[in-house]
């Protein structure tokens, strides 16, 4: 028994709704492995980052300390 041309478009409609819907499946699976993959740099980012504003207030700090010394040293005793 042949489907009539209704039932064949319905068929029709359905697969491409299905084939619709993989694709989307897919889609958002490699969007999720992409957000994790920017957090976990982000995250990465973040920590070098403290580290770089930690070297710097030591070198600060250091350069602060070195300039007192040079004034003190300039000071007559």
């Amino acid at each position: 028994m042949e489907k009539d041309p209704a039932q064949q478009l319905a068929e029709q409609d359905l697969k491409r709704l299905e084939t619709r819907i993989e694709e989307l499946i897919r889609t958002v699976e490699r969007l999720k492995e992409e957000n994790r993959s920017l957090r976990a740099k982000q995250e990465a980012l973040n920590a070098e980052r403290a580290r770089l504003i930690e070297r710097n207030d030591l070198a600060r700090s250091r350069v602060e300390a070195m300039i007192n010394r040079l004034k003190a040293m300039e000071q007559p005793a």
